[in-house]
């Protein structure tokens, strides 16, 4: 009887228990759908995509040693010299007859991926697959072989374009890079350690990651190993949206970490690389740093954004409109600067000659000034400043602040193009914790300009010995905020 009763106990239960969860099965099926959706199954995309992606090879020339020589006894003789030691008496051997001049020979270099981009034989690649080869082979996946010529190769953004003689070939579909979803995924296919067409797949770990000047890479957790450089990274409708380009390893291996180039830059630079075998890029000759939090409130900046600008090259760009050392440049073009490395990318997508609008914070107040971009050059190494005049009287009025400072001599002043400021002569206590030193040329005090000792005297006196002050000050070219906090 027992028995009998726990068993209808049990039906009772399980009937009751359908009851209330009948009603709520009708959500299962896509639940099942969205699990189908975060598993997907990737053999249909490398059918699609595969015969897209190549193999790509780089040779040297490199010139044979013939026949035994004495250079390894002449290196040996040479080091036990270097180190002050008797050499050994090695019996020299008998000059070896001279021989007719040896062909170069080529030497594999290195193994890298690419893409078709177009059907007549272009091929997308990184600038450091090829970089310093005298011969590139392309292979694809039927077996072809074609020897590459390079179109041209941009460092900067490592992107290279190489072209070889063939039609009729499976270019790929380029996505929206604007679509891509942080936890998305996505496959990579490329020749990890030379092994053709593997395919690894993951997903999207972040977006516009600061890892180049000119570039926001996408972050994967895709397995990219060497060899899969220029290989492509590909959405889930079986478009290209980034050329894998770097890893974080102390391996050399993979870590879960690597990075792709942003298909819509990578175009940008082919397209370019395409017309003139070379891309252009706009300057407008500064150097910059980060704003931080406290510079930002300190100055009345509000939110850490935009772009400081430490050092203004003297006849740029900058320098012609106006900008100045220590102004925060804000805007560009309309657009915010949000934070540093992202003026480069704006200044450096916009074309030379084009006259673009800068707003800059300086003094608590926002100015507009209008800049002719140039092109873009190698950088010029910053002088630094040589005070060659008398050194004038010290001042004693920056105790407070743990400062003595002088007049600017008219040479420094001329050399650094500022109007006026004071030198710092001896810094110690505040001065020296806040990072200041001897030489420095302070600017501004709390938002105010400082052009000489008696300005540094009316500033200093008014501060309020409670907070803590900004000091807008010059290192050689180099301009950057300082905070002091007075001494009570």
């Amino acid at each position: 009887m027992i028995q009998m009763d726990w068993k209808k106990v049990h039906c009772y239960v399980f009937a009751a228990a359908f009851a209330v969860t009948a009603p709520v099965a009708v959500v299962l099926p896509s639940t099942a759908m969205a699990q189908n959706r975060t598993l997907p199954d990737f053999t249909d995309l490398v059918e699609q995509v595969g015969p897209s992606v190549v193999n790509i090879r780089t040779l040297e020339k490199v010139t044979p040693r013939v026949g035994p020589d004495s250079s390894g006894q002449e290196e040996m003789i040479e080091f036990f010299k270097r180190f002050g030691l008797p050499a050994p008496n090695i019996p020299r051997q008998a000059p070896q007859p001279r021989r007719p001049q040896q062909q170069e020979e080529e030497h594999p270099r290195g193994v890298g991926s690419g893409f078709v981009l177009t059907a007549d034989g272009l091929i997308m690649t990184n600038a450091h697959v090829i970089e310093g080869a005298d011969e590139v082979v392309v292979t694809l996946t039927d077996k072809r072989e074609f020897k590459a010529k390079i179109i041209g190769a941009d460092k900067r953004s490592d992107v290279a374009i190489v072209k070889i003689d063939a039609t009729g070939l499976p270019a790929v579909k380029v996505g929206d890079v604007s679509r891509l979803k942080v936890g998305e995924w996505v496959m990579a296919i490329g020749s990890p350690f030379g092994l053709d067409n593997s395919v690894t797949a993951g997903i999207v770990s972040a977006k516009q990651r600061d890892t180049g000047d000119y570039l926001p890479f996408i972050q994967t957790d895709v397995a990219i190993n060497p060899g899969n450089s220029g290989g492509p990274l590909i959405n889930m409708r079986g478009e290209v949206v980034g050329i894998n380009s770097q890893i974080y390893s102390r391996s050399g291996g993979s870590m879960g970490i690597s990075f792709a180039i942003p298909m819509d830059e990578a175009v940008r630079v082919s397209e370019q690389l395409r017309a003139t075998g070379r891309v252009s890029r706009g300057r407008i000759g500064v150097q910059i740093d980060q704003v931080t939090k406290e510079v930002a409130e300190s100055i009345g900046l509000g939110k850490p954004l935009g772009a400081l600008v430490r050092a203004v090259e003297a006849g740029s760009p900058a320098d012609k409109a106006g900008v100045e050392a220590g102004d925060i440049i804000t805007r560009f073009e309309g657009k915010t600067v949000e934070k540093s490395s992202d003026l480069p990318r704006m200044v450096g997508g916009t074309k030379p000659g084009t006259r673009s609008t800068l707003t800059v914070f300086r003094r608590g107040v926002n100015k507009e000034l209008t800049v002719t971009i140039a092109e873009i050059d190698a950088d010029k190494p910053v002088k630094k400043s040589a005070d060659k005049e008398e050194k004038p009287k010290l001042s004693s009025a920056g105790q407070a602040l743990g400062l003595a400072v002088s007049d600017l001599p008219d040479a420094l002043k001329k050399e650094l193009k500022i109007k006026g400021g004071v030198k710092v002569d001896a810094a110690t206590e505040a001065a020296a914790r806040a990072g200041l030193r001897e030489g420095d040329v302070i600017t501004q005090i709390a938002n105010v300009e400082v052009n000489n000792v008696r300005d540094f005297e009316n500033a200093v006196t008014k501060l309020d010995k409670s907070k803590a002050v900004n000091l807008l000050f010059r290192r050689g070219e180099w301009a950057q905020y300082a905070l002091i906090r007075p001494v009570r």
